[in-house]
């Protein structure tokens, strides 16, 4: 009693002090509270109780269903009498009760079906017991319905522990009672004030009524119930949502294929075609039209390929589908878009008519044929949902997101158009729009310029399908594009348009001349906003990559744009960012260059980068350790890693970052100890590496000897992954191989020393990350220097400690570098180091298993299933019966409250048939459900990890 009023006092607490500190820790402790064993019968008390409030009667509903699902466990054999008892007592009471707390009853009562076996139900299972209480009890049938609909719905649900198997056995029991469901809820059909349960019911048992013919079904009481309430405004919703389910039934995999189903499909089609003018109806309630249209989306999704056909009966949905479309609300409007995806997908496949033989591609001619209308109807049905709203700059964060999403969306259905209609046609259409809209446009205040915009960002989106070769319409809209208002949404457009047609320029006769003119139209958007300006940068790139040939006359144009860019100067409003396109698109045009005028032109690059560098540096140690801040020095830096990934001259490259190595050897010597500063400078020296490859000469080695050293400083995991990227380049390299074997020795020896417990992991996941892809890459590209390395079996070993970290990329290395070592060991290249690995692996071997088998049960989150899996596979298939002697002691060591005998077992022979080569699909199965199993309930996971302790094994020294 006084746990009672312990548990009312927190929620008097919770729901009503005026003190957040009070409110936080009621709510605390009431959820510490729904973890007790004592919630059982306090829950169970406050339910029956008749002075328990709302909020009381709420909060032990959830707890008691909570409870039920999760931790039945906890409960003795001989209580699931008492509490199936309890909770049908309260299914009555709440039979007329508060919605929220019966729903919560019989999500309970359903978890409980889901835990116990046919039996205890009294032989029929829950579907008959519950049909003679219904029966027997008809004043409760309410509170009977609810949990009708429910108990399909709990069948599925992974937050009931119950165990795999259980739940599959489950799920066939509930398969063989659908006919009685059905039955109940055809007899509680002449209770108007139940149709919207019944309904409800009906698209519950639907997924389960797998056995019933689509014959029986065409006829059924409840089909032609629902078919009927289309028109009641009272029960639509419902109504609906039954037909919905019942159109995916027809085309489910279990439904016997389209053929089959045809009596159904003849009885739902025309019903729902008889809904069409409805969508026009300006009376209908918006809701209304929505629940309309989505039955017709629903009809075009599952029904794809009969209407791909292009009967007459096909043209007839394909109009109902083009009404959808054109409803003016996007919401109801875009239910079609993927609809039109899946058309144009099948219309344009050629294995959807290897039927028809030689006659295919006729077959395919006449098809494009008769959808080409409805496309090119679609296309001008679209287009206008991308204009801008005449508020827009009003708009809030939220409603600016939903208005790109709209234009993403938009752009995919103009490019499903496309490949129906062609690149051409369809760019025929949208450029009469755009006339249209620039006819429209008063040059004066109240241009509207908001049409233009939107047929231009049309035009840009179906760029790819247009050809190169397009002579009509392009050369019309790009000698539109410098006359158009300088709006700065419209010009930001205009720029994009611009970089979408790049190639096109490219290709355009010499005589037209477009470039000029369309590179004057991006240096003014470069001044009219910073939206423009990104826009036109980015133009500018793809303009430059290709176009490059035809700027290496034109290269001092193009510097004087990006030195106003980079300057600031000008009124350009190009951000740091995207002045980085800037680069990138004049470091394409110097590799087109020849060498000796690409060695003047990679400097004039480089002099706005390099030199504000260069004065910082000369400035002295104390400056650039303490005055300078790191975005000072990053901005120059990251422009020169653009420029060494992005200028193809290797040789030119790396004379001048040789000449630059000064310069950057003072900021590593005085910022190592800035993340930020050096994660910068080792992007681009990643890049020069990667550029330069063997032209880098001396200066890699000064490179790698600063790595080295500072790495031992300052721990900063920036230089692994530079190493990484030496280890790619140079690794197979002979001549490189004295210095890359110290490299690694002294980089993994100071990393073993760092990571030496979890804690260590979980305080530093990026050094574990770099740490162990590194390693992968020594296994790939320098194993002679690896393997044999005294550092090898301190790495295994660390790996072992790390293995449970939380932090899902470094978890992904340690664990991809297991399975290197393994797959090393067990291919042809691996033998000569099969001695070495097996003199690592094989002291050590119980202990990982163990400690994956833990991973694999609960140390790690399932989303790490998939590569602990692999590991295991690579771990067996390499080492066979030692791994299954490991896994079978590890795997007895759960007690058997966790894990039965049978799922031991099951575990060890799908591990002994994938040792043994056979398919590695049935392991991965396996090894979900034992995953399952053990982490049902935290209790079990507790149990499990308890059992193989994986971090304890950590400390554990293997000799």
């Amino acid at each position: 009693m006084e746990l009672q009023n312990t548990v009312k006092e927190a929620l008097s607490a919770l729901y009503h002090h005026p003190d957040d500190t009070v409110r936080a820790r009621a709510d605390r402790w009431l959820q510490d509270f729904q973890h007790t064993i004592d919630a059982w019968q306090v829950a169970d008390n406050l339910l029956h109780d008749a002075s328990s409030n709302m909020e009381t009667l709420i909060f032990c509903s959830q707890t008691l269903r909570s409870k039920v699902q999760r931790d039945f466990e906890e409960l003795p054999s001989e209580a699931f009498c008492p509490l199936r008892d309890s909770l049908y007592a309260l299914l009555k009471k709440l039979s007329k009760g508060p919605p929220k707390v019966r729903t919560q009853i019989c999500i309970a009562v359903a978890a409980l079906a889901v835990h116990v076996s046919i039996e205890d139900w009294g032989g029929g299972g829950i579907v008959s017991w519950l049909s003679n209480e219904m029966k027997a009890h008809p004043e409760y049938i309410p509170s009977f319905l609810e949990l009708l609909i429910v108990l399909p719905q709990e069948a599925f649900s992974h937050k009931i522990a119950a165990r795999p198997e259980r739940r599959r056995q489950f799920e066939k029991e509930l398969i063989s009672s659908a006919e009685v469901a059905l039955g109940l809820l055809t007899a509680c059909l002449g209770f108007d004030e139940l149709k919207e349960q019944v309904l409800e019911g009906f698209s519950s048992w639907l997924y389960l009524s797998r056995g019933i013919s689509a014959s029986i079904l065409a006829s059924h009481p409840l089909v032609h119930a629902a078919l009927s309430c289309l028109n009641s405004e009272q029960h639509l919703e419902a109504a609906v949502n039954v037909i919905s389910e019942l159109i995916h039934h027809t085309v489910s995999a279990s439904s016997g294929g389209l053929p089959a189903q045809m009596p159904l499909i003849h009885v739902l089609v025309p019903r729902v075609m008889s809904l069409k003018d409805q969508l026009r109806d300006s009376s209908k309630d918006e809701e209304d039209v929505k629940a309309i249209a989505r039955l017709f989306a629903d009809m075009g999704d599952s029904y794809v390929e009969l209407i791909a056909t292009g009967s007459d009966e096909s043209m007839l949905i394909i109009q109902a589908l083009l009404e959808v479309a054109s409803r003016p609300e996007y919401d109801i409007s875009s239910m079609t878009y993927n609809f039109w995806h899946n058309l144009q997908v099948n219309l344009t496949r050629r294995d959807s008519y290897s039927s028809y033989g030689s006659e295919a591609e006729a077959e395919m001619n006449r098809r494009l044929h008769v959808f080409r209308s409805p496309f090119e109807m679609l296309v001008s049905l679209v287009s206008f949902r991308v204009e801008y709203p005449h508020d827009y700059e009003d708009l809030s964060e939220e409603d600016h997101r939903d208005f790109k999403h709209t234009r993403y969306a938009v752009s995919d259905v103009l490019f499903d158009a496309t490949a129906v209609l062609g690149g051409e046609p369809t760019l025929k259409i949208l450029f009469m729009k755009l006339v249209q809209a620039v006819r429209n446009c008063s040059d004066g205040e109240n241009c509207k310029w908001q049409p233009v915009e939107a047929a231009l960002f049309c035009i840009q989106a179906i760029a790819n399908s247009v050809s190169n070769q397009e002579a009509e319409i392009l050369p019309q809209v790009m000698t539109l594009l410098p006359k158009l208002p300088p709006q700065p949404q419209l010009l930001q457009t205009v720029c994009s348009t611009i970089g979408a047609y790049s190639k096109w320029i490219d290709a355009a006769p010499v005589e037209l001349s477009i470039l000029p003119p369309v590179v004057d139209v991006l240096t003014r958007g470069m001044s009219a906003s910073e939206d423009s300006a990104a826009a036109a940068a980015l133009a500018f790139k793809y303009i430059c990559e290709d176009c490059s040939k035809k700027f290496c006359g034109s290269l001092d144009g193009l510097f004087h744009i990006y030195h106003i860019a980079i300057s600031g100067e000008g009124g350009y409003k190009v951000s740091s960012d995207d002045s980085m396109h800037l680069v990138e698109a004049l470091s394409v045009v110097i590799t087109e260059l020849p060498p000796e005028h690409a060695k003047r032109a990679l400097e004039l690059l480089c002099i706005p980068a390099i030199n504000p560098l260069q004065e910082m540096t000369n400035q002295g140690g104390i400056s650039l350790q303490q005055q300078v801040s790191a975005r000072q020095l990053t901005i120059h830096i990251d422009r020169l890693a653009c420029i060494f990934r992005n200028v193809n001259l290797p040789e030119i490259v790396a004379n001048a970052i040789q000449r630059f190595w000064p310069v950057f050897k003072t900021i590593f010597d005085h910022r190592a100890w800035d993340m930020r500063t050096m994660e910068s400078l080792c992007r681009a020296c990643k890049y020069a590496v990667r550029t330069c490859n063997r032209y880098m000469g001396i200066t890699i080695g000064a490179m790698l000897e600063e790595v080295q050293a500072l790495y031992q400083q300052h721990n900063q995991p920036c230089f692994l992954y530079l190493s990484s990227e030496v280890i790619k380049i140079f690794g197979s390299d002979p001549s490189c191989a004295s210095y890359l074997r110290s490299l690694i020795e002294a980089l993994f020896s100071h990393t073993t020393r760092l990571l030496k417990t979890i804690e260590d992991f979980t305080t530093r996941p990026d050094i574990a990350d770099d740490c162990y892809l590194l390693a992968s890459r020594c296994i790939r590209y320098c194993p002679d220097l690896f393997v044999p390395s005294s550092i090898f079996p301190s790495l295994i070993d660390c790996s072992m400690i790390g293995i449970t970290i939380q932090h899902r990329d470094a978890c992904k290395s340690i664990l991809t570098f297991l399975s290197d070592v393994f797959d090393l060991a067990n291919c042809s290249a691996g033998e000569k180091y099969q001695s070495i690995i097996n003199g690592v692996i094989l002291p050590r071997g119980a202990t990982l298993t163990r400690i994956l088998i833990a991973s694999l049960t609960g140390a790690l989150p399932s989303s790490r299933l998939e590569e602990v899996t692999y590991v295991l596979l690579t771990l067996t298939r390499t080492y066979g019966e030692k791994v299954l002697l490991w896994a079978k002691e590890s795997i007895s060591l759960i007690p058997p409250t966790a894990i039965t005998e049978a799922e031991c077992s099951s575990f060890l022979k799908a591990l002994s048939d994938a040792a043994s080569g056979s398919d590695s699909a049935p392991l991965t199965d396996t090894l979900e459900e034992l995953s399952d199993v053990c982490r049902r309930n935290r209790t079990v996971q507790d149990i499990v990890q308890g059992a193989l302790r994986p971090l304890d094994l950590n400390f554990t020294a293997v000799s």
